[in-house]
């Protein structure tokens, strides 16, 4: 079995929002189409399941739709980490049909609390991206709440939010709450102002678990997010995030076994293997949902 099963792949260091708490790259140029696509070449054939493209925001790359088919033409898994605030109509028309997952950042339960880390406006853009999926019932979606000091009281506010909406996404909706992760390439956040401790963490997830939800809630802390991921950064380098670092290992491309690699790395390969569990294909191809094995495109 391949170390890893699923590669994030930062195609791009754009992004509309400015969030303080974000650990993805930073004025990193991207390398071209070609290039691109060779590294969706050697993540197919490293043996890993699935491809996660993200940012910055993904839709920022013109090309983002010729990557994505090509992932899917390669069988992989598509994933797209967006945040949402170009996410439109024609894009999932054209290429709904090669994606499996949608990822979005819901930083509140109204724009006023999302407004306090995501820029004004971003609240808005995700409720109509939502909208939009709900007209594509092939592609499953995760809602993701980063818990900071701005926003901990408000969690529980947007599960209930999400409870309405799972009725409209029946079994493919899913949430992830983490735990703000002191991570980044920005040296100037102040993080005492965003961090929140374990025992608060923990608090919170006691009180949002205390309803019913129609939907699978993930609770995501500290030494969970940590030595957890395999990143290809815009510009094709390899990295690990551990702890606080993002320990490069130079151009994907020129590495000749990736798994051999990371044994001399502090990469968790069962800690990753784990957390890839529960959403993906199941022995006969079908896609099988974190709520259960539904029927879903060939």
């Amino acid at each position: 079995m391949a170390e890893v099963t699923t590669f994030d792949f930062h195609v791009t260091s754009e992004c509309s929002q400015e969030c303080a708490y974000c650990w993805g790259p930073m004025d990193i140029p991207a390398v071209d189409t070609d290039t691109a696509l060779k590294i969706i070449e050697k993540i197919a054939s490293s043996g890993a399941r699935r491809i996660v493209f993200t940012g910055g925001d993904p839709l920022k790359r013109e090309d983002i739709g010729t990557l994505i088919d090509h992932a899917a033409d390669g069988g992989l898994e598509v994933a797209v980490s967006t945040t949402g605030d170009e996410l439109d109509a024609a894009f999932l028309d054209s290429h709904g049909a090669h994606i499996d997952l949608v990822s979005l950042p819901l930083d509140g339960s109204t724009e006023a609390v999302s407004s306090l880390t995501k820029k004004e406006g971003h609240f808005a853009a995700v409720m109509k991206a939502l909208d939009l999926l709900e007209l594509h019932p092939d592609i499953d979606v995760k809602v993701a709440t980063p818990v900071t000091r701005f926003n901990i009281d408000d969690v529980v506010n947007v599960a209930r939010l999400l409870d309405g909406r799972a009725a409209r996404l029946p079994g493919r909706l899913f949430y992830n709450v983490f735990q703000a992760f002191p991570r980044s390439m920005d040296p100037n956040v102040v993080w005492d102002d965003l961090i929140v401790d374990d025992d608060e963490f923990a608090a919170l997830r006691e009180r949002v678990t205390s309803d019913p939800h129609d939907y699978r809630i993930n609770w995501l802390g500290h030494e969970t997010l940590d030595k957890l991921y395999a990143m290809v950064f815009p510009d094709g380098t390899f990295t690990v995030p551990s702890g606080s670092s993002f320990r490069n290992y130079g151009p994907f491309l020129d590495i000749d076994d990736v798994d051999a690699l990371l044994t001399r790395t502090d990469f968790d390969a069962p800690k990753h293997q784990r957390h890839a569990e529960g959403w993906g294909r199941d022995e006969m191809g079908t896609l099988v949902r974190i709520t259960g094995a539904i029927p879903k495109k060939a």
